[in-house]
């Protein structure tokens, strides 16, 4: 079975209309300027977190809850600058023959064979969430965007401002003007249980509003390969391109996930579609709200799943948990005692039964408590408390908002992180450079034009060193001048490019 995980999200250029594969980096410090997040308000978000109601289903029809709920969901369209050639080497098999079969040869014919830039549209959706603007909806249907239009149901279109983006997550959160807005209440998705009614609302393929129906069909789905924190609900609920930032809601008109994801070997709804949990939705948009980015615990060890194999080689009694293979040295696990070969089946409480559940409990540890872990060492048990810090990269990942008269920087659109050794690994850099690594570009932005790419190390800005990601933000900060000149090495060794930032302006 080949599989292909499409994003939902409906983008078109005045060629073609294009079906991308989803395309999530787990970026760490966005360029983006926005620097001060001293003044926000604080958010009300209604929240109903009781269980639902198992058994009082309806039996005729779910016209009550849709009423309800549809008026909260919202059309985004975006506007973003697409430079072709940048997509040809981005997407090298756009002119696969698996592409033509389903867009037929003018997806081929759409792409110029010179250098041009395109005004590019994307269609997805979101969720209303407080009566004063603030709206849910997925990270990829706004990331790069110069312009986000949110149409209501009722006809009413707003220009938004985007508030910020989590890319780890495929979170984002943006603003429109207005007040006493419909909601959709936040459920606690903790408490969602296989088999239980949903309803999945948002704008496939730009056709309008659309509602579908079906059950969760699973839970705490992980290892897609999508994002960087995956803990999906997986249900069979028909969504299809477009669907992006839209509603997954339980029967009593509460929102228990944001549809991000399907996977499917036509691009369109095959009864498999992801939607990320409210309760993660929730928790980042209050940080990306309150700071502009968001936090997440850092332990400092390169963990794995526990094969039956290595079970026996540890003498484990079962294959829960999590083995740790590495230990970065004077990290938090490191100071703590812990050592490579330990096998993580408790942290703060939570069993761990997996790598991926240590990944999610230390990601939302709040950085500077003191957790109680407990391992198995060569079969017997042992508790270390582990003083958790801020994952490196994280510090300023900071709003995404082209359009913000307090953009002050440069390199705008450019995320990255410290060159740690899980960085030099990761990409494949040599010990002996030195920087800030690049984990995303956004695909209009100047430095994208300048030819950086990600997995590429900003070595030196503007003439000066740069030791590591906060370094590099604050070199690009209050500058006199839109053009930046950038040291970068690659796979080819280093070299200088010079990034005009006047050139997408206006």
């Amino acid at each position: 079975m080949k599989k292909m995980f499409n994003a939902l999200n409906h983008k078109a250029t005045t060629s073609a209309l294009l079906a991308l594969g989803l395309l999530l980096a787990g970026s760490a410090v966005a360029f983006d300027a926005a620097k001060d997040k001293a003044d926000h308000p604080a958010v009300n978000v209604p929240m109903d977190e009781t269980s639902v109601s198992r058994d009082t289903l309806p039996h005729g029809s779910y016209a009550t809850v849709v009423k309800k709920v549809t008026p909260a969901v919202v059309k985004i369209v975006t506007t973003t600058k697409v430079t072709e050639n940048s997509m040809q080497e981005q997407f090298p098999g756009f002119d696969d023959p698996f592409w033509r079969r389903f867009f037929g040869d003018q997806f081929r014919r759409g792409f110029p064979q010179g250098p041009s830039t395109e005004i590019q549209h994307g269609l997805g959706s979101g969720v209303i969430v407080t009566k004063d603007g603030y709206i849910l909806t997925n990270n990829h249907v706004v990331d790069g965007a110069k312009e986000v239009k949110v149409t209501l149901q009722d006809g009413r279109e707003f220009t938004a401002k985007v508030v910020g983006r989590d890319p780890k997550s495929d979170i984002a959160v943006v603003k429109i003007d207005a007040t006493d807005l419909p909601t959709v209440p936040l459920a606690d998705s903790e408490k969602v249980e296989i088999g239980d009614v949903v309803l999945a609302i948002g704008n496939p393929f730009g056709i309008g509003q659309t509602v579908t129906s079906g059950i969760v069909s699973a839970k705490d789905r992980g290892n897609m390969g999508i994002e960087d924190y995956e803990d999906f609900i997986q249900t069979d609920a028909a969504i299809n391109p477009g669907n992006s930032g839209g509603a997954l809601v339980d029967i009593d008109g509460r929102l228990i996930g944001i549809n991000t994801a399907i996977l499917s070997r036509s691009g369109g709804n095959q009864g498999v579609g992801f939607a990320i949990p409210s309760d993660l939705a929730r928790t980042v948009m209050e940080s990306l709200i309150k700071t502009g980015h968001v936090t997440r615990g850092y332990l400092g060890v390169m963990i794995q799943n526990v094969t039956p194999d290595l079970a026996s080689e540890f003498k484990l009694k079962s294959d829960k948990g999590a083995l740790i293979s590495d230990v970065v040295p004077d990290g938090p696990a490191d100071k703590a005692g812990l050592k490579n070969g330990d096998v993580v089946v408790e942290f703060n409480g939570h069993p761990v039964i997996d790598s991926r559940r240590l990944q999610l409990e230390v990601a939302s540890t709040k950085p500077g408590s003191t957790v109680p872990v407990e391992v198995l060492r060569d079969g017997d048990k042992k508790s270390v408390d582990v003083t958790v810090k801020q994952l490196p990269g994280t510090e300023k990942l900071a709003e995404n908002n082209s359009n913000s008269d307090q953009d002050t920087g440069t390199l705008n659109g450019v995320q990255v992180a410290d060159l740690d050794q899980q960085a030099h690994e990761q990409y494949n850099v040599p010990k002996d450079v030195k920087g800030a690594v690049v984990t995303q570009v956004d695909p209009g932005s100047a430095a994208a034009e300048a030819g950086l790419r990600s997995g590429d190390v900003i070595q030196e800005i503007n003439r000066k060193p740069v030791k590591d990601a906060e370094d590099a933000v604050k070199l690009t900060e209050n500058s006199d001048t839109k053009r930046t000149l950038v040291r970068v090495w690659d796979n080819g060794g280093s070299h200088y490019i010079v990034v005009d930032e006047s050139h997408n302006e206006g």
